[in-house]
């Protein structure tokens, strides 16, 4: 599993919002400077943020992006998840795979679902504010 440049900035993108007041709207244009990423890029990455519900935009004046929970309710799993990234470690332990018809003869099986659950508990078990308390 590799975390890709989007999931890595789907984090920065949460944990700037996360550090901002709660109650009101951040403009992506700050986020986007605060970071050093472009906008255009913090759009792509914000829409998916906001179809998953992690968090909410204001058009207009006053507008942006803010947090919808509080920062202990995400976990960097579902953050990363949302914006595209698979966390199983091989083709056949994700979501949308087909069943394997050579999963009861193979030798790696079980090696490979006690990885994909590792890690899934070590991304699920990570919050929002732990990383926005470093």
């Amino acid at each position: 599993m590799k975390v890709s440049t989007r999931g890595r900035y789907a984090l920065r993108l949460m944990i700037d919002l996360a550090v901002q007041d709660t109650d009101e709207y951040t403009p992506l244009k700050d986020i986007s400077e605060r970071q050093g990423i472009s906008e255009k890029y913090m759009e792509i990455i914000i829409k998916q943020l906001v179809k998953h519900k992690l968090i909410h935009g204001l058009r207009g004046k006053g507008g942006g992006y803010r947090l919808i929970r509080s920062t202990a309710d995400y976990s960097v799993g579902e953050i990363l998840e949302a914006v595209g990234e698979q966390l199983a470690p091989v083709s056949c332990l994700l979501p949308e795979a087909e069943p394997c018809d050579r999963e009861s003869v193979c030798p790696t099986i079980a090696m490979w679902k006690k990885f994909n659950q590792l890690s899934h508990d070590f991304f699920y078990g990570i919050t929002l504010a732990d990383l926005a308390e470093t």
